[in-house]
């Protein structure tokens, strides 16, 4: 089955600086087939959408997971998700 995680962004350490949430995210090493970042500093927070471009992909199982910025420039995992499907 084809697993599919949105990683949430949570917080608002960052928001003067540029961050790269997908260079981030692989640093996070989420054992999935696919990962979206969801996160109001880049203009990407609908979890929604995030959610269908992984259903259109594929992927059978989608978590959410939450993340917090940390030293302006990782992400790190609060350890809180949600099944949304599968």
């Amino acid at each position: 089955m084809k697993t599919g995680v949105i990683v949430y962004v949570v917080g608002k350490e960052s928001l003067d600086d540029t961050i790269d949430f997908e260079e981030a995210s692989k640093k996070l090493n989420i054992k999935a087939d696919r990962v979206e970042v969801v996160s109001s500093i880049d203009g990407n927070f609908d979890v929604m959408h995030a959610w269908w471009l992984l259903t259109v992909k594929g992927m059978k199982l989608i978590v959410c997971m939450f993340a917090e910025i940390v030293n302006r420039s990782q992400l790190r995992l609060t350890g809180r998700e949600l099944r949304l499907c599968g």
